[in-house]
């Protein structure tokens, strides 16, 4: 008999898992995908033109708080997760949900999921939103280039927006940017590669994408999202997993991460220059546990501030990456360090000018505290960060986002902008790992 699935995603790995399973599979029924995480992702479908010929009038997406309700509604007989950065326990807590509403609760494993390329294959993934992958993946980029080889990189979904027109996507200009109507957050991850003159692809339909950047590429490159496993495989690859000895112990309490720790071949252990030795020793004694085949990468990620005259003594605002405080759940992040290093007076708070949509997502996640997220996930997510940025009364703000927020939105006080890269402690460093493969 057909079994009715419901996926459980966030408009990325969910999307994946349908392509690559259940898309042509008349075992299987999908009847909705359920949404988080992501704001105004949950009212939309899966459109026809991407669900194949099973599914003519496309796939509802429907907000996840509504699962108990559309088990029972169609009788449902699996509801698989597919989405990341859950701790473990939320995880089961999801399973019991599914479970008492009569339904088999599935987790994806790397071999029903992963599409095969016939290209070398580099895979960066993390245990938690937040480690570091981004300067890692600059790093390995510049090292495979010094061999002369072309890299070309696959970056996790982050399609929010046209999901038939965000079909195949390719970024090799900052042109591109605009052309594909980015968010803010997608901005982040396409900007870095385009400016090291790095081609990035990214999407929906990751066989087709993957069939496109073969077609230029000596290495494939997985830039992975969250703390998400990769999409490929290859009969020649190498997975480099970041960690963050800021938070110990997510390593081995988060799903998927733990997962990444167990399939890695390196693991870095990032941001070791600002980490208590104890929080490092017990990362260290987690690999080991877990994964003492893997080689370790002792790594710090430096930062630099283009005006840090805007930080001494002044009254700061600090803008930092969204995802990372949001349901990446750090406390603080490299704008927090930059106005530590530089002397800043005072953090501001921002919560009492924050509107719209910013303000939605304080309440969401109370625990952000006196930090500004970058949310940026649509158009008025954007006018209402640029709002509260220009509403809080402060000396300077400290944007220490990937990309330059100065860029995109209009900013009336004086900013800084942090940056950050991947900076090798000791041996083996990124290039000893690349050697063999």
């Amino acid at each position: 008999m057909q079994r009715k699935v419901i996926i459980m995603g966030a408009a990325g790995r969910d999307f994946h898992n349908f392509n690559v399973y259940f898309r042509d599979n008349d075992q299987y029924k999908v009847v909705a995908f359920t949404a988080t995480q992501i704001p105004g992702i949950d009212d939309k479908k899966y459109p026809a033109k991407l669900a194949g010929k099973l599914y003519p009038k496309g796939i509802n997406i429907l907000p996840e708080a509504e699962l108990p309700n559309l088990i029972k509604k169609h009788k449902v007989d699996l509801v698989v997760l597919a989405y990341s950065d859950l701790p473990h326990e939320e995880v089961m807590h999801k399973a019991s949900l599914v479970n008492a509403a009569g339904a088999d609760f599935w987790l994806m494993g790397v071999n029903n999921t992963s599409i095969k390329t016939t290209k070398p294959l580099i895979s960066i993934c993390a245990v938690r939103t937040g480690c570091g992958k981004s300067q890692t993946t600059r790093a390995v980029i510049n090292a495979l280039k010094a061999k002369g080889r072309k890299v070309v990189s696959i970056r996790h979904p982050m399609p929010y927006g046209d999901l038939v027109a965000q079909r195949v996507q390719r970024f090799a200009e900052l042109s591109d940017l605009k052309k594909h109507k980015c968010t803010i957050e997608e901005m982040e991850e396409y900007e870095p590669h385009i400016q090291m003159k790095s081609v990035i692809y990214a999407g929906v339909d990751y066989e087709a994408i993957l069939r496109e950047a073969e077609k230029e590429a000596d290495v494939i490159l997985w830039d992975g999202g969250n703390n998400d496993t990769p999409f490929y495989t290859s009969d020649k690859q190498l997975s480099i997993v970041v960690v963050d000895p800021h938070r110990p112990g997510d390593e081995v309490s988060y799903y998927p991460g733990e997962t990444n720790m167990h399939l890695a071949d390196v693991i870095v252990i990032n941001k070791i220059d600002s980490a208590d030795l104890m929080d490092i020793n017990e990362v260290r004694e987690n690999i080991r546990e877990i994964n003492p085949k893997a080689k370790v990468v002792d790594a710090a990620s430096p930062l630099s501030v283009d005006k840090p005259e805007l930080i001494t003594g002044k009254r700061v605002l600090i803008v930092e990456d969204g995802p990372t405080l949001t349901h990446g759940n750090m406390a603080y992040g490299a704008g927090t360090v930059a106005a530590s290093k530089y002397g800043a007076s005072e953090y501001i708070d921002p919560r009492p000018w924050a509107v719209g949509e910013i303000a939605e997502t304080f309440e969401k996640y109370p625990d952000i505290g006196e930090l500004l997220p970058a949310m940026g996930y649509g158009d008025q997510q954007i006018k209402d960060l640029e709002a509260t940025i220009n509403a809080t009364e402060c000396d300077a703000v400290v944007i220490a986002t990937p990309i330059d927020l100065r860029r995109i939105i209009k900013i009336k006080h004086p900013a800084c902008q942090v940056q950050y890269d991947l900076q090798e402690i000791g041996h083996p460093t990124i290039e000893d790992v690349l050697k063999g493969f």
